[in-house]
């Protein structure tokens, strides 16, 4: 779309609150996976009535227009843009930077998908939400060639995500590796090495140690399915089909509740205020040191360094338990897929700028020192100049190096699908299953079935 000639400008918003209709909580926007990864409030300003300039037009005709849900991915892609001008003198555009509440903008642009009109060239759109634009033929621009300079590169289960039938669709903002949070006060206190915990049998050998000692292991999530989720995926399972239909009445399913519930009954796992971590009442919680261990994506970080000074030096990151005889200790968790429109003017132009204002080194570098987000393009990863800056504010506040955990958890993530049947199932598991699982004794076997009908009966299958 023709932006008007002036200095460009990103239209403010107010970051919103996600809802449990939309699968989580917290700040920020809401992912399919049951968490949020905008960054904390700390680090993204506060939205004002007034627009802010990011910067000085140029002179082209290459005119785009771009929506998204978070301030700060605003003015990361506005920097983006004026390294690209600098870079490509004969490639100069500009770009209308339009910054809308996540709702809001998600519908808008369903909206004007369905109408033809008033389609942006770009948009980011939340994982929860890709699913809806990739039923169908999608009216989205396939991008599989503009992402195949940094193939190898970069971390190809984020791309798989985004993509349909072999061609790519929406380019990733970042890994979100789900890792431990281990609180090694709490651990050490009660004569526990995080670094032995391997296995979900030593994670319950340790949480009967961390009881005794007057504290808790982990949290029962009662409107979050981050704990589920890594326990499927370790196991090759997954909540949804690849078709999204449900998945939930199955062997590997009913081994994770099982599991799930025996933590909560010993007392291991508790219930934590806010009902999952990403709360202001749960960061409270473990700012005040209730609780020994945090299983989230990277992007959590954020939280920690924003919310929990209480906590600065005393966090150790780590993978994940796992199963025995599991190679898989994570998954991605969440993420924002940046899409172009079928109907973009210049999609061959605008296909090289968004990749590489995604996918190249100098975008991660600022991912990672802008967003705080742990970059997708595995190049980084070595750059100790980059990953050990003493400066940086996560590297300074955990005890263990995010960049050193990445390259040991990279080989073993698997793949948590978002579909089209996640927002209905994870509705069920946050009204429902989850409530029924740690305040009753219904058995499992009947919670799945419970919740595979109910899920089937809510998608029309």
């Amino acid at each position: 779309m023709k932006m008007h000639k002036k200095l460009l400008a990103l239209s403010m918003a107010i970051l919103m609150t996600a809802s449990l209709a939309a699968c989580g909580g917290g700040s920020g926007s809401s992912t399919a996976d049951g968490g949020t990864d905008a960054p904390a409030a700390d680090s993204s300003s506060e939205a004002s009535a007034d627009t802010t300039k990011l910067a000085e037009e140029v002179e082209t005709d290459n005119e785009f227009e771009m929506w998204a849900f978070v301030e700060l991915h605003g003015q990361f892609y506005a920097d983006m843009l004026k390294r690209w001008n600098e870079e490509n003198p004969e490639e100069q555009l500009n770009i209308n930077f339009v910054v809308m509440p996540y709702d809001d903008m998600h519908n808008k642009y369903t909206l004007a998908l369905q109408s033809g009109e008033g389609i942006p060239d770009f948009c980011d759109i939340e994982i929860g939400k890709f699913p809806n634009y990739l039923q169908g033929e999608p009216q989205l621009a396939d991008l599989t060639s503009y992402a195949e300079p940094y193939r190898g590169e970069v971390v190809e289960s984020r791309l798989e995500i985004y993509s349909k039938d072999g061609k790519l669709y929406g380019i990733p903002t970042h890994v979100g590796a789900v890792v431990a949070f281990y609180n090694t006060e709490i651990l050490e206190g009660a004569g526990v090495d995080y670094t032995t915990i391997k296995t979900w049998d030593d994670y319950k050998e340790a949480g009967l140690k961390v009881k005794d000692s007057g504290h808790i292991m982990g949290i029962s999530e009662t409107n979050n399915s981050q704990m589920l989720d890594i326990m499927l995926v370790e196991q090759g399972s997954d909540k949804t089909l690849e078709d999204g239909t449900p998945n939930l009445d199955t062997p590997e399913a009913l081994k994770a509740l099982t599991l799930l519930r025996e933590f909560n009954t010993l007392g291991i796992d508790q219930t934590i205020p806010g009902r999952h971590p990403d709360t202001e009442e749960g960061w409270g919680a473990l700012n005040a040191g209730e609780y020994a261990t945090v299983i989230r994506p990277l992007w959590m970080m954020s939280r920690y360094t924003n919310y929990m000074d209480n906590l600065d030096g005393k966090i150790a990151l780590a993978p994940a338990p796992t199963f025995e005889g599991s190679e898989i200790v994570s998954f991605g968790g969440g993420g924002t897929g940046t899409v172009i429109s079928k109907d973009c003017p210049n999609i061959d132009l605008a296909g090289r700028w968004l990749t590489y204002a995604k996918l190249s080194k100098i975008a991660n570098e600022q991912i990672w020192n802008v967003l705080g987000f742990d970059p997708v393009n595995t190049s980084l990863w070595d750059d100790e100049a980059l990953t050990h800056n003493p400066d940086n504010m996560y590297v300074k506040y955990f005890q263990t190096n995010p960049f050193d955990v990445l390259k040991e958890i990279e080989p073993k993530m698997g793949i948590v699908k978002s579909t089209s049947g996640v927002p209905a199932v994870n509705n069920i598991w946050g009204t429902v299953t989850s409530e029924e699982l740690f305040n009753t004794d219904k058995p499992i076997e009947d919670l799945l079935k419970e919740a595979q009908e109910q899920a089937m009966n809510e998608l029309g299958l």
